[in-house]
């Protein structure tokens, strides 16, 4: 996740995917929704969103500050929270293991 480049988004299932694992994406939202100290700081949580391209609903505070993290870094949150998911997903590059 933390590859993922300012100004882009990525899904949350696209994350699991990645992980191996297709079908978590709930498990990578609740792990993120777990984030705390210092970690909640270094990990660019804000650019994860649901499938639909949208900021998922939880209390208004954090969503108004992945909002206001996204628009920082360029990305242009529509009403309603949503982004245009095809002009900024993040499209990683398969990793090669050595």
């Amino acid at each position: 996740m933390r590859k993922i480049p300012r100004g882009k988004v990525a899904t949350y299932g696209q994350l699991a995917a990645m992980l191996g694992r297709p079908r978590a994406s709930r498990a990578v939202g609740t792990a993120l929704r777990n984030l705390a100290g210092p970690l909640a700081r270094v990990v660019p949580w804000h650019r994860v969103l649901n499938a639909a391209g949208a900021i998922s609903r939880r209390d208004r505070e954090w969503m108004d500050l992945q909002r206001e993290l996204l628009e920082r870094e360029g990305v242009r949150v529509r009403r309603g929270g949503r982004v245009e998911l095809e002009r900024v997903r993040w499209n990683a590059a398969p990793q090669r293991r050595r």
